[in-house]
């Protein structure tokens, strides 16, 4: 059972984290099974190659300087909508192991949507962020993006109960965000009430 909750754990954080850093949640995964940080299940080997690493690490650097740039990181962000997504996907089917088509099926669509959520956030966010005419809150929040994707990750790799229970909150935020979002939009491209003559 505890196995199960484990594989579901880390499948929840990696997905999720995929959505905001997928280079950053790669290489991690790579590296922790390469110098046996924790002990993986044998499935984790598919992130265990000197190529996946690499390009992982290299499009990571990349996109830590993208990341700090206004407008920059929006179309890094436009570019990587469908990329995420799948990159989450194929983490969570990856993470999954031996399983029945049916699961892996499930997986990947659990996978794909939790990516896809916080992309979504990520995105929506720095869009908002980008309106403002300093550079520093785009610093601020790409490095609380990074160390949130970091600090998942290991969570995920030590304690994979306790990282589904920081997606199933963070699901929650997202769900409240956008919820205020849609709110606010309508609330300012409402049609004001008219004004009866007198």
């Amino acid at each position: 059972m505890f196995e199960i909750l484990a594989t579901l754990g880390r499948t929840m954080g990696f997905s999720f984290a995929a959505g905001i850093n997928l280079y950053a949640t790669v290489a991690i995964l790579g590296l922790a099974k390469r110098y046996g940080w924790v002990d993986l299940p044998e499935q984790f080997r598919v992130f265990d190659n000197d190529v996946v690493i690499v390009v992982a690490l290299v499009l990571y650097v990349i996109e830590f300087v993208a990341d700090k740039i206004p407008w920059v990181d929006s179309v890094w962000d436009a570019v990587h909508t469908v990329i995420r997504p799948i990159g989450g996907a194929v983490i969570a089917v990856a993470t999954l192991g031996d399983a029945s088509p049916t699961v892996k099926g499930l997986a990947a669509l659990l996978g794909g949507t939790l990516a896809a959520g916080t992309h979504l956030t990520k995105a929506g966010t720095r869009a908002a962020a980008n309106t403002s005419p300093e550079p520093f809150s785009n610093w601020a929040l790409s490095l609380g993006e990074d160390v949130f994707v970091i600090g998942l990750s290991a969570l995920a790799l030590k304690y994979p109960v306790a990282a589904a229970l920081v997606v199933i909150l963070g699901v929650v935020v997202i769900i409240t965000f956008a919820a205020w979002i849609v709110r606010a939009l309508k609330r300012r491209w409402a049609t004001p009430p008219s004004i009866p003559a007198t």
